[in-house]
C-alpha cells in the first residue's frame, strides 16, 4: 500500500513537497510515478523516478517539480515550486517493480496506486 502525503492549499507562485511511502514493502525495488487528476479530467503524469535516480517528466512541469528519492527513508518526494492555479488536482504516487520501460507516462505501467492527496492552488 502506497500513502501520499503533504497536499494542502498554497498560493500561486507557492511550494509544496509531496511525499509517497510504502506500508508493507521497501520502494527500494521500485519505480515512482506521480500522477494527477483533476475534477472532470483523465488522470495524467506528473513525474517518475527509476530505481537507479533516472526522472522524467513532461514540459508542463520541468523546471517547476523535481522527483527524488530516499532509500534510507524508503520515500520518494515531490518538490513542487512555482505552483499555478492549473496544478491543482489530486495527485497520486504509483509504483511499479523493476524497470519502469518506456511507458512510465501511462498508468497502466504501474502496479500499485495510493489513496492520493489534494493540492489546491489558489489566492
Amino acid at each position: 500500500q502506497l500513502v501520499e502525503s503533504g497536499g494542502g492549499m498554497v498560493q500561486p507562485g507557492g511550494s509544496l513537497r509531496l511525499s509517497c511511502a510504502a506500508s508493507g514493502f521497501t520502494l527500494d525495488y521500485y519505480a515512482i510515478g506521480w500522477f494527477r487528476q483533476a475534477p472532470g479530467k483523465e488522470r495524467e503524469f506528473v513525474s517518475a523516478i527509476t530505481i537507479n535516480g533516472g526522472t522524467f517528466a513532461p514540459d508542463s512541469v520541468k523546471g517547476r517539480f523535481t522527483i527524488s528519492r530516499d532509500n534510507q527513508k524508503d520515500a520518494v518526494y515531490l518538490q513542487m515550486n512555482m505552483l499555478k492555479p492549473e496544478d491543482t488536482a489530486v495527485y497520486y504516487c504509483a509504483a511499479k517493480g523493476g524497470l519502469l520501460g518506456s511507458y512510465y507516462y501511462a498508468t497502466f505501467a504501474y502496479n500499485y496506486w495510493g489513496q492520493g492527496t489534494l493540492v489546491t492552488v489558489s489566492s
